[in-house]
């Protein structure tokens, strides 16, 4: 496979594109975070704010992955990723052009929405790549573009440091973080005119009904109306935090209304997924059994998303300030500290997807990598100030290595389970892990680190046992799908020719 990625031909070319416009998304995504210090101080915004500002940041991620997966089985990757990465600018200009509070959150959840980017990658590296090696595919899919939150960190400053003169201030932060969407909006007319949603000669297969999920048995209805509330009750968090006193977004009243209207949106989703999957739940419709599949297994791979990515996104919110504030050291320093943690994902993810790939059980690689990002947050809880610096970083690139590793075993799996609706599959695990985040990043705001970690390992431990007992693996894992490239030709040697 590495042969290939550095052709630059065929499949891999496509995955390169498609890494790209996902990296280019995490950059938007995450353009506020190297300024935050910096908008702050110039907007005068109280720690709590600022916080805020952060849970803001994934908020409506979570819905946004739901509705862009229901998108991108029916449309295809190609156009949506079209209308996703030029939609980025209009947050990034929100954001550039706020100047209070209340401004810079409408640009934080509008942003969101760019966040839900990665799903449509993972539907167009499974059309690609085969069985046997999408744990792979989608590892380098999913490490090199989060690599986006470190290229963010790094790269944005320097823009704005380049470009101080134009503004008059230290940092011409609202000329980089406006610079971040113009680009990807660019390249989101060169993605369109560069790729295909299959290679030629192969089917893109479309799910029969549209507006929810289509499940193969009662069982799995009921799962999928429980998975739903988890995501509805995720923004009921998200909107209790925003209505606290040192907040001051919205009232109680506000909070309220904002409640009736998600569980108005619950009942709706609850509707369509009725109609949706109605002939099943009345007995007119029985599925065979090549086409039925559980969805237990998609709400267990959003719990590993949760202990994996969900948990990622948490504490690359608030590892600086760890450093800084356990260590004693200045903000600069505690920042590239921290910076080991996000930088790891360029060979940890696609790491995490390589082994599921090369070790036989997508199942057990799972469960144990899971187990072990558990055991890893508690090491990381017994960080204190009279540790050496080094054994601390240890600690943290340790664990960013499990953690990044557990998303790609993750991905290695999820595009398995049903492949017409898998853009829909990674909505909905994706939406989970900034369900994670969300939560976690309250739990942080009300306690202190120490509490988070522990709640992090924990979490992952019960999420492993469950994996264990309950995980399954995929039909076909590991299979050669005979698809071609470029003629229409079915012959797998071809392809492996090209390798």
């Amino acid at each position: 496979m590495i042969k290939g990625l550095l052709s630059f031909n065929g499949r891999y070319r496509i995955l390169h594109l498609t890494w790209f416009a996902f990296f280019l998304t995490f950059i938007c995504w995450f353009n506020f975070a190297p300024f935050a210090t910096t908008i702050g101080t110039e907007l005068h915004l109280e720690k709590a704010q600022i916080s805020t500002l952060a849970i803001c940041n994934v908020a409506l991620t979570i819905p946004a992955r739901i509705i862009i997966g229901m998108l991108l089985d029916r449309f295809g990757p190609r156009i949506t990723y079209l209308i996703l990465l030029i939609y980025a600018v209009v947050p990034c200009l929100i954001t550039a052009t706020a100047h209070d509070f209340n401004q810079l959150v409408w640009g934080r959840l509008l942003m969101g929405i760019a966040g839900s980017g990665f799903v449509v990658g993972i539907r167009m590296v499974s059309e690609w790549f085969p069985p046997k090696e999408t744990g792979s595919a989608q590892g380098i899919y999913g490490g090199w573009g989060n690599f986006g939150a470190a290229a963010a960190e790094f790269g944005l400053p320097i823009v704005a440091l380049s470009t101080a003169f134009l503004s008059g201030n230290a940092t011409n932060w609202r000329l980089a973080i406006t610079l971040s969407g113009i680009v990807t909006a660019l390249y989101g007319v060169f993605y369109y005119n560069s790729v295909q949603d299959t290679p030629t000669g192969k089917v893109y297969k479309k799910p029969k009904k549209n507006g929810a999920m289509e499940v193969t048995s009662v069982n799995s209805f009921v799962a999928l109306c429980l998975s739903n509330l988890g995501l509805i009750l995720g923004l009921a968090l998200l909107t209790w935090r925003l209505a606290q006193p040192k907040i001051h977004f919205i009232n109680q009243s506000q909070m309220y209304v904002v409640w009736v209207l998600l569980a108005g949106l619950y009942a709706f989703q609850s509707y369509k997924a009725w109609q949706v999957n109605r002939e099943m739940l009345v007995g007119r419709k029985v599925y065979p059994p090549s086409e039925r599949y559980e969805f237990r297994q998609v709400a267990l791979l959003n719990f590993t998303y949760v202990s994996s990515f969900g948990s990622e996104l948490a504490v690359v919110s608030m590892l600086p300030t760890f450093f800084e504030n356990t260590f004693t050291l200045n903000h600069v320093t505690a920042a590239l500290i921290a910076s080991s943690y996000p930088l790891l994902n360029f060979i940890s993810r696609p790491g995490g997807g390589y082994i599921s790939d090369r070790l036989g059980s997508r199942k057990w690689t799972l469960t144990v990598t899971t187990a072990i990002i558990g055991f890893s947050y508690l090491n990381m809880s017994l960080i204190r100030s009279n540790w050496a610096i080094p054994l601390a970083i240890a600690a943290c690139v340790l664990c960013a290595a499990f953690v990044q590793g557990g998303c790609g075993a993750t991905f290695g799996m999820a595009p398995l389970i049903k492949k017409e609706i898998t853009g829909q599959i990674a909505g909905s695990v994706g939406a989970y892990g900034n369900l994670g985040s969300v939560v976690y990043l309250t739990v942080f705001s009300l306690t202190n680190p120490v509490t988070l970690f522990q709640t992090m390992g924990v979490t992952a431990l019960i999420c492993s046992c469950l994996c264990a007992f309950f995980l399954k693996e995929p039909r076909n894992s590991f299979a050669s799908e005979d698809f071609t490239e470029s003629q229409g030709l079915a012959n797998q040697n071809v392809i492996l020719a090209e390798e």
